[in-house]
């Protein structure tokens, strides 16, 4: 080895290689390192990662020691099948802040998704469901933690929240986080919410629903915000409007730091076709309505930027990497790549082909790696 990874590996030593001594053949900073690598350069198996170690083998070994040679994809889904996930992620954590550039204000997405092909039927598993944090403005991945399945958001998102630095930033929840334990830890972290009503919330979103289609609601008791937006034959105005008049809000109290409600009325016309669609809010900001309109149209960039992305670019719903810890691993993995990735502001392609680049151009996989 005639160089070292750098601060970028600091952050996982505190990981316990889960291997028995005698079967250690490999130093597990290796197989970390050849493993995020790999996925930056476009591998998306263990058997793709063994053969980008065995290609890049004169490279890496700038790096990691191969005096063993290059793990075997038997070794590497090994380990990342009893690899701790939550102390990866702990690591992950660590690494991704000296990469953040924090922000008053920061929207931070709370968001689902489900790795589908990750099932395991045979033996009654079913596919990964993961809940992410999203810095917007940063387009970064803060945190990930799994659940069984979708309706266990509810008790997987304050644990998630904990792992976070949520002081001065804007945490928006859909509605299946539109919960009163919710909105206390994000208040107890010095955090302001966002969170979305939808019909199951019975009482609460007829009120809310009840008070924003009163006709003769007078416009000094809101604060409003239009925007337009045209192109190929579509046009959506969206209407934002929030309220601080909620005392006749019977559970306000119960729900921490609550100061107003939001309504945002899309209005879609598309091919001469007209559509309208309400959508109800509770937050903990003041009423304004601008401030309302930059922080739900923020919510929805964990779709396009981390969801889409994981999916056309890494190709994730279509993995079966499913033994023991290895699939949520493996999504770490992808994160972590795009993180990187995008972080290179140089680059004008998108990340598909950063990707290609990466496995072509050693000097661009560094500069990925270590100097973004």
């Amino acid at each position: 080895m005639t160089e070292e990874p750098g601060d970028f590996f600091s952050h996982f030593r505190i990981i316990r290689d889960p291997r028995i001594e005698r079967t250690k053949k490999h130093r597990l900073e290796t197989i970390l390192f050849i493993a995020i690598c790999g996925v930056i350069s476009g591998a998306e198996s263990w058997v793709e990662i063994e053969q980008f170690g065995e290609e890049k083998k004169e490279w890496l070994a700038r790096y990691v020691d191969l005096t063993n040679g290059i793990p075997s994809h038997d070794t590497f889904g090994q380990v990342f099948a009893l690899l701790d996930p939550e102390i990866f992620c702990k690591s992950f954590l660590g690494w991704i802040q000296t990469i953040r550039q924090r922000t008053q204000g920061e929207v931070i997405a709370i968001d689902g998704k489900t790795v589908r092909r990750s099932h395991d039927r045979t033996n009654g598993k079913e596919a990964l469901h993961l809940v992410h944090a999203w810095a917007s403005e940063n387009h970064l991945m803060l945190g990930q933690i799994e659940t069984d399945e979708k309706s266990n958001e509810i008790t997987a998102i304050p644990k998630l929240l904990q792992m976070l630095e949520l002081r001065g930033a804007i945490v928006t929840l859909d509605a299946m986080g539109t919960q009163k334990e919710i909105a206390q830890t994000i208040r107890d972290q010095e955090g302001d919410y966002v969170m979305a009503l939808k019909g199951k919330q019975n009482l609460l979103y007829e009120e809310v629903q009840q008070y924003w289609e009163d006709p003769k609601l007078p416009p000094e008791e809101y604060h409003e915000y239009e925007t337009v937006d045209k192109g190929h034959g579509r046009m959506e105005i969206r209407r934002y409007r929030v309220s601080q008049q909620i005392d006749w809000l019977e559970p306000k109290s119960e729900w921490a730091g609550l100061k107003s409600i939001g309504r945002v009325e899309a209005e879609r016309t598309i091919q001469g076709e007209t559509s309208v669609e309400h959508r109800y809010y509770l937050t903990s900001l003041e009423a304004n309505a601008q401030e309302l309109a930059r922080v739900v149209r923020s919510h929805w960039t964990i779709e396009n930027n981390l969801h889409w992305a994981l999916d056309i670019s890494f190709r994730e719903d279509e993995s079966r990497v499913r033994i023991g810890h290895a699939a949520q691993n493996f999504a770490l993995l992808r994160r972590m790549a795009l993180a990187l990735l995008k972080k290179d502001k140089a680059s004008k392609v998108g990340i598909k082909a950063r990707r290609l680049k990466a496995g072509w151009n050693p000097v661009y996989l560094e500069s990925v790696l270590f100097r973004n």
